[in-house]
């Protein structure tokens, strides 16, 4: 996320943030994720962006904020190539203030300038959301001890056709899917609607697997399972049919991600 694509969306976030967004209540916590996604095209962009991610954007990140970042490289998604880079925080007012620290830092600002400079564009174009996390879902977190490679991360977003479809969906993972797809071996990874974004109301989702093998055979047991079967009919039956409208984009975590 360099500093000038982030500005727009973290003015929204604060406009969010004064309406109440991000505000734990009492008893729950309160975490949301900024989502930036770089559309490249084939060439130096996707090595010149992996060059400021790693030696510039996230160290300097990483100066300011603990929290958990996660960098994805698009295998498969209707943009190649494109890297997604999502950041977790305790709230907007959080995500603000490091916005702000990242702003004043004049270091990075030269860095980025240089990044910036030259015939071709860094990019061919960005976009971003703030995705608002389901109470239900785990902690974004690097394994420990780490994946000897790189995981395949599968993100789905649903669009749901109505805001009583979309509490349907959230409803539908925390009363059992969430386990059941770990138990099936789809590592839970992050659950959040967009709050601020394209396509609203819709909930986006990430799984990780070890390997293509390791999804194809989690997606088969999943599927059978007939936990997963009572639990999708008894949703059918509260909140309507699933949403039909998907996306599915697979991923590998960057060599350089923070968390793989």
């Amino acid at each position: 996320m360099q500093r000038r694509s982030f500005v727009g969306l973290m003015g929204a976030a604060a406009v969010a943030a004064q309406a109440g967004f991000g505000q734990a209540a009492a008893g729950k916590r309160g975490r949301c994720f900024v989502q930036q996604n770089y559309l490249l095209k084939a060439g130096a962009q996707g090595t010149r962006l992996a060059e400021y991610l790693s030696k510039t954007y996230l160290p300097a990140l990483a100066k300011v904020h603990s929290g958990p970042t996660l960098v994805l490289e698009a295998q498969l998604a209707p943009n190649l190539p494109h890297v997604s880079v999502i950041t977790g925080y305790q709230s907007v007012e959080q995500a603000w203030t490091v916005r702000a620290k990242l702003a004043a830092d004049t270091a990075l600002e030269a860095a980025t300038d240089a990044w910036e400079a030259g015939a071709e564009p860094p990019f061919e174009n960005t976009n971003s959301a703030l995705l608002e996390s389901g109470e239900y879902a785990p902690d974004l977190a690097a394994l420990k001890p780490a994946p000897k490679a790189p995981r395949i991360f599968e993100m789905r977003i649903y669009h749901a056709p109505t805001y009583r479809n979309l509490r349907g969906l959230h409803w539908r993972f925390g009363e059992g899917e969430v386990k059941i797809l770990s138990r099936c071996g789809a590592a839970p990874v992050l659950f959040a609607s967009t709050a601020i974004g394209a396509d609203t109301p819709n909930l986006t989702w990430i799984t990780a697997f070890e390997d293509e093998a390791a999804r194809d055979k989690a997606w088969a047991a999943f599927a059978a399972d007939p936990d997963w079967i009572k639990l999708r009919q008894e949703s059918v039956k509260r909140y309507g049919d699933n949403p039909t409208n998907r996306s599915i984009k697979l991923y590998k975590a960057a060599a350089y991600s923070p968390i793989l």
